[in-house]
């Protein structure tokens, strides 16, 4: 059995920071889940491209509200708290949050990240090597 509190948790290298989010990686591949699982605050007013080209995403609201544009489609979507959406077709879209406060989401990836990825230029996290190795 795994237990984990975010507290407690967001006070050691779980916690990675970037540009407009900060997430807790409460589960990470070592963890052999078979997926990894975050809670991610995006910034008030953050405004962030991203492209999962080799991870799927499944996200739920919890708190503050914002929108996700769907690039392939121009189609945006309100999110707030109650709010899922899932990155099925690997989906090239802008996460934005509203200007008043943050957007507290719990999100999880499969496959499951290692802990320490921050997405790249093009949007992504990278590949995970030793996936790739076995395929």
């Amino acid at each position: 059995m795994i237990v984990r509190d975010l507290a407690k948790e967001i006070l050691t290298d779980r916690r990675v920071d970037s540009d407009g989010w900060s997430s807790v990686r409460l589960l990470l591949k070592d963890d052999g889940m078979g997926f990894s699982f975050h809670i991610t605050t995006i910034h008030a007013g953050a405004e962030l491209h991203m492209h999962y080209k080799n991870h799927l995403e499944s996200v739920f609201c919890m708190e503050g509200t914002g929108s996700i544009t769907d690039l392939a489609t121009g189609e945006t979507h309100e999110i707030r708290p109650g709010v899922m959406y899932a990155l099925n077709k690997n989906d090239k879209h802008i996460l934005r949050a509203n200007a008043g406060a943050p957007m507290m989401m719990a999100c999880v990836f499969n496959p499951p990240v290692t802990g320490k990825e921050v997405h790249g230029e093009d949007g992504a996290y990278p590949a995970d090597a030793a996936l790739e190795n076995s395929a």
